[in-house]
């Protein structure tokens, strides 16, 4: 008698796709199955929703994903006036049932009986569906189901399709970019490529385009933008995303994007108030500046970019965040001292009015157009000096602190308003790891791998560290926390694994005083 896990293991077979080892083009007509199960034939529709409710109570209704276990009746005739039947799972067979046919009166159904010993003893399932047949609510009968290629996922559909020695690792991490599907194949799966590419836009709704990245983001030129290959779809990477309740317009093929960075862009977000001022040196599109705008943060967003300028012009304007986001195109470095001195010179105050209601603009179209008197809720004034920096460009972030140093000269720092803070610096980099303490070797507890990670985590601190006294000509240390006042403390946040042995941190700092007055 096979084993409950034996049972479970040939359900799981009886779902899942023909074989196909070795297609290159789809033939999506090979997929197609018919299933042999039984159901529960309700004689009364009326009956369908309590009947429905004991079998899954019970576990004898099936329970299969993306498979409705309410039918139309197999028999035509039925089906035509609305007759309904209860799949069950497929260890309900109709041998199990040891019953025998009666004739129910009233068109002429059959209805299978079981005694009360067949039901204790003989009967291998939950009791309810023999008393459901005792009850002449339900018979049961046999079901053939049909499954065809819709049926079944991406990856049931890519597992019957690729080699064995090709299944440890079915590509299936990729990011989606609006209509685009973005993939980076490994070359072992290079020979199904364009078959991988259908089934995925087969199988998710709104990809209409998939790509394969050929060469690695900043190769091509300096603006992170990286060649590739279209492999389903036609070749139209222009896109709408939305993010933290934004709207972004852009061409994939020359802006940089990464949908991963989502969780990053809110966590440094939330860290500006409303009121401040930041100073996004290398903004791309907006995804810092344009919802910090929405709360009200003074934004100077960069980018040399004019692509990525002229997505951030629009993204600035679509989100009706022009009073706070000021974009601009040219070099980082100058930008971080200019603006600075800029900001330093100019005033700029928003008033924020109050919203009229639909009820008001109605009154105030019965007073012949009048306007209604509305002041501003309240004025918000733009500070003198940024709060915060933000330099996003992992791979040379950090060769642009220089131009912190001597951020303000004599001639501005007399200027500054007194009990000036010194702005927080963010400034994203990459650092290798060690392969060793990151969870891949096969030895050591979950304890001393942890140490290890973490001992790996602080090598990568000094290191960052180090880079950034170099640049800044001052010691800085690792810090506990980003708002940390000792003069050189470091938080250093591990925002995500970009490669096996590469990860992507968040060095966060208070810019010294010392550095930011000196003589450059």
């Amino acid at each position: 008698m096979a084993t409950s896990l034996d049972q479970k293991h040939q359900d799981e077979e009886m779902f899942r796709p023909p074989l196909a080892r070795g297609m290159k083009a789809l033939d999506r007509s090979i997929f197609q199955k018919v299933v042999s199960i039984n159901a529960a034939r309700v004689f009364d529709n009326k009956n369908i929703s309590k009947v429905r409710s004991q079998l899954e109570r019970s576990k004898d209704a099936l329970q299969q994903d993306r498979i409705a276990n309410v039918l139309p009746d197999p028999d035509a005739e039925r089906a035509k006036v609305g007759k309904k039947c209860i799949l069950l799972r497929p260890e309900v067979r109709q041998s199990d049932l040891n019953t025998h046919d009666a004739t129910n009166g009233v068109n002429g159904d059959t209805i299978k009986h079981s005694t009360q010993d067949e039901r204790t003893t003989a009967w291998p399932h939950s009791p309810v569906l023999a008393e459901l047949v005792k009850e002449e609510l339900i018979s049961v009968i046999p079901y053939n189901l049909h499954l065809n290629y819709d049926y079944w996922t991406y990856h049931d559909i890519i597992t019957a399709i690729l080699p064995i020695e090709a299944q440890s690792e079915i590509p299936s991490g990729f990011s989606q970019v609006g209509h685009v599907v973005h993939m980076n194949l490994r070359d072992a799966y290079l020979p199904y490529k364009y078959l991988i590419a259908t089934i995925i836009i087969d199988k998710n709704p709104g990809a209409k385009t998939v790509i394969n990245k050929i060469d690695d983001v900043g190769e091509e030129n300096e603006f992170r933008t990286f060649k590739y290959e279209v492999l389903a779809g036609k070749d139209d990477l222009n896109v709408a995303v939305s993010e933290a309740g934004c709207e972004f317009h852009f061409d994939y093929s020359k802006v940089y994007w990464n949908t991963r960075l989502s969780t990053e862009h809110a966590r440094l977000v939330d860290m500006f108030k409303e009121g401040e001022a930041v100073c996004d040196v290398m903004a791309g599109i907006g995804p810092f500046a344009v919802p910090a705008g929405k709360k009200r943060v003074f934004v100077w967003a960069n980018d040399l970019n004019p692509d990525s300028y002229a997505s951030l012009t629009d993204a600035v304007s679509r989100n009706k965040v022009g009073d706070f986001v000021t974009p601009s195109c040219s070099d980082g470095r100058k930008f971080i001292r200019e603006a600075a001195a800029q900001l330093l010179a100019e005033e700029k105050v928003v008033e924020i009015k109050r919203k009229v209601s639909r009820r008001e603009a109605q009154a105030q179209a019965q007073t012949n157009g009048n306007p209604v008197s509305h002041g501003p809720v309240k004025k918000v004034v733009r500070p003198k000096t940024f709060q915060h920096y933000v330099l996003n460009l992992p791979a040379s972030a950090l060769t642009f602190l220089p131009s912190f140093v001597g951020l303000y000269p004599s001639e501005l720092r007399d200027k500054l308003p007194p009990g000036t803070a010194m702005p927080m610096v963010h400034v994203y980099c990459f650092s290798t790891k060690d392969e060793l303490a990151t969870g891949t070797h096969s030895a050591g507890t979950d304890t001393e791998n942890e140490q290890k990670l973490m001992t790996t985590n602080e090598t990568a601190e000094q290191k960052i560290c180090s880079e950034i006294s170099k640049h800044l000509g001052y010691e800085m240390v690792p810090g506990t926390h980003a708002e940390d006042q000792r003069p050189g403390a470091v938080q250093i946040w591990d925002v995500r694994d970009v490669a096996p042995k590469k990860r992507m941190f968040c060095a966060s700092f208070r810019l010294p005083e010392e550095v930011a007055f000196r003589h450059p």
